[in-house]
């Protein structure tokens, strides 16, 4: 007995050792990101062309938790560990990288406008070591203000929720600023900077008569959802999101495009790097699919009646 669990000591002893050694000679992927998962669909679009963590690449997870200002370090540090390749996701992610790197190859998979932004000189150029997708289609943000306007006919004023440290953020208000007289709604910014602030903006939006309100794309809210879609609840305020996640756990609507795509889109990028071509050879992509999600559920609970005709034209329902 005690031979038998000697040789089964020896061969797990083995076949770590050959793992350990073998790891080196893995690509190593580092993702960055505000989120504290990695999306499933990122990880099922590599699986899909070969890639499984661990077994044929390592990826290195560096999340910074919601906390923006903790992204620049994490980038170095996954600059000085090595990698092979750096995915971004959100803009910030991607400003990090950039700034920590100019040698290393940067796919971005979800980011706001790159070029404003100055992540990259053109979408179909991009140059440098960064390229990847932009989730900011053109029209997009006026497209989520018009069906917002569409559900709620009667609104006058709406509240845009704009953390101002980030630059995707103010432009997608800027727009929404200008484009707002065009549905004889007045839009004005309630800064929020962290979450912690959404109810004390909320009361803020509420105590001067704003109607609803709009939170703008931002992956770092995600894992957060459920709380800010409690928090809106509480105020019995409408709220236009940009991500599906959102009224899925019991918030009103959300306009914006698909960010399974955009992840298994990404793992493409990360395929043909790995395969030796430039980042710079590979144009930035935007976004293919959009979706219109509304939860009537919600909106009975608000007391709102939305339309036939927009229910019809939805992606999804939740009833």
């Amino acid at each position: 007995m005690k031979n038998l669990i000697y040789l089964f000591l020896v061969i797990a002893m083995m076949v770590v050792a050959a793992v350990v050694h073998a790891q080196p000679n893995m690509p190593r992927i580092g993702f960055l990101s505000a989120s504290p998962e990695i999306d499933p669909a990122f990880l099922d679009g590599l699986r899909q062309l070969g890639y499984v963590d661990k077994r044929t690449i390592l990826i290195e997870h560096r999340s910074a938790n919601g906390k923006l200002d903790r992204l620049p370090e994490l980038a170095h540090d996954l600059v000085n560990s090595k990698v092979d390749l750096i995915v971004t996701q959100g803009t910030p992610a991607a400003q990090a990288a950039k700034k920590a790197t100019s040698t290393i190859p940067v796919v971005m998979a979800t980011t706001g406008d790159v070029i404003r932004t100055g992540l990259v000189a053109s979408l179909a150029a991009p140059g440098g070591n960064i390229t990847g997708l932009s989730f900011l289609a053109p029209d997009i943000a006026t497209k989520r203000l018009e069906l917002f306007k569409e559900a709620l006919p009667k609104i006058a004023s709406i509240a845009m929720l704009i953390n101002p440290d980030i630059s995707t953020e103010m432009i997608g208000f800027k727009i929404l600023k200008d484009d707002a007289p065009k549905f004889s709604v007045n839009v004005r910014m309630f800064e929020l900077r962290n979450l912690e602030g959404l109810d004390e903006a909320l009361t803020a939006a509420r105590r001067e008569h704003f109607q609803a309100a709009i939170l703008p794309p931002n992956s770092s809210y995600i894992p957060e959802r459920q709380y800010i879609v409690s928090i809106a609840a509480k105020h019995r305020t409408p709220l236009m999101y940009g991500w599906r996640d959102f009224p899925e756990a019991g918030g009103l609507m959300s306009y914006g495009v698909s960010l399974s795509d955009l992840f298994r889109r990404a793992a493409t990028y990360v395929d043909k790097i790995l395969k030796g071509t430039r980042p710079a050879d590979l144009p930035i992509e935007q976004p293919i699919k959009f979706e219109l999600i509304i939860n009537l559920n919600t909106a009975k609970q608000l007391d709102l009646t939305i339309s036939p005709n927009l229910l019809a034209r939805a992606d999804k329902v939740i009833r």
